[in-house]
């Protein structure tokens, strides 16, 4: 299968684990506002559950997001995104009284089949807003899973979790 030179290769053609990410356009920060943090969270789930997907790790900021998550379907990833951005764009366009203005920018997205890889990616979202200098502590910050991981994670799985370096990931997060 070619890459097409605009934009990443999308090979999502079987079921599996995934790590996604996802950027607004121009890197404008249209999500952030804390309602409008709670709606792209709360339609990022909402759209999972439509197209079967279970997310296992999330980190949403202003301008961009991540997930991991799982699929036993082999096509559903960018049907997912597609509805996803359509309805979000929409509902930002409309609070800021914008028509037609082009709110998401793309996605990639990296089929996991190293249990090893997939610990330090599930890190790695867990620590975005960190990362981007959001929050001091991850746990603290109400759009992302870490709090909940940290709550309900088993010990074992957390410090393992944990034990994996993320430095050397290469990840499209230039946000």
């Amino acid at each position: 299968m070619p890459n097409w030179p605009h934009s990443p290769p999308h090979r999502s053609i079987e079921p599996g684990t995934y790590m996604v990410t996802c950027g607004t356009y121009n890197k404008v920060p249209y999500f952030s506002k804390p309602d409008r943090f709670d709606y792209l969270t709360e339609k990022l789930f909402e759209h999972a559950r439509r197209y079967e997907w279970e997310l296992q790790a999330w980190s949403v900021m202003a301008n961009h997001y991540h997930f991991i998550g799982f699929s036993r379907k082999s096509d559903a990833l960018g049907d997912f995104i597609s509805s996803l951005h359509t309805e979000t764009a929409r509902y930002v366009n409309s609070l800021d009284q914008m028509q037609n203005r082009k709110v998401w920018y793309q996605y990639w997205d990296s089929h996991i089949t190293y249990q090893k890889s997939y610990y330090a990616r599930l890190k790695y979202v867990h620590n975005n807003p960190v990362y981007h200098g959001i929050v001091p502590v991850s746990e603290n910050y109400t759009w992302c899973s870490a709090g909940w991981f940290n709550m309900h994670g088993e010990s074992a799985f957390k410090r393992t979790v944990e034990s994996f370096k993320i430095d050397g990931l290469k990840i499209p997060d230039e946000f």
